[in-house]
């Protein structure tokens, strides 16, 4: 099979994810999951498809507030909100290094953004002048050549 029939749409996980963040305030408040969750999900929620459970996770735990959470954090949670095992400091740095390559980008990104933003609006002004020259240009060859000269 090809890849594109195995993949399963962003919506329909991120669907699942909303239903998750309503269900489970662990969702809803990004708090840092329990190693394994996904089985408490599945028992808790038994007709969940374990493919978009997966990408749903994923989505997640990539998201900018959850790894926010987990840099802060001392402890992991269950699906109903208890205390589970605490967070390994190698995690919370993974987390981090993540973090600041996301903020890294976002800085590259913006800053690429207004440069272009800039030169479009240089080339706009620049273009502008250059017709207002061809304008007066236009203005002057015709009131000199009404004169004969």
């Amino acid at each position: 099979m090809s890849k594109s029939t195995n993949a399963i749409p962003a919506s329909i996980a991120h669907a699942l994810l909303q239903n998750f963040r309503k269900q489970f305030p662990v969702f809803r408040d990004a708090q840092p999951l329990a190693i394994g969750i996904d089985k408490q999900i599945i028992a808790h929620l038994p007709d969940t498809d374990p493919k978009v459970l997966r990408v749903a996770m994923s989505m997640h735990t990539k998201s900018t507030p959850y790894l926010r959470k987990m840099t802060k954090a001392a402890t992991r949670f269950n699906l109903d909100g208890s205390a589970a095992e605490e967070l390994n400091e190698s995690h919370r740095s993974h987390a981090a290094a993540v973090l600041a390559e996301r903020i890294k980008r976002n800085e590259e990104f913006e800053k690429a953004r207004r440069e272009h933003e800039s030169r479009v609006k240089r080339e706009a002004e620049e273009a502008e002048a250059a017709r207002l020259r061809a304008e007066k240009i236009n203005q002057l060859a015709q009131r000199f050549s009404r004169y004969g000269c």
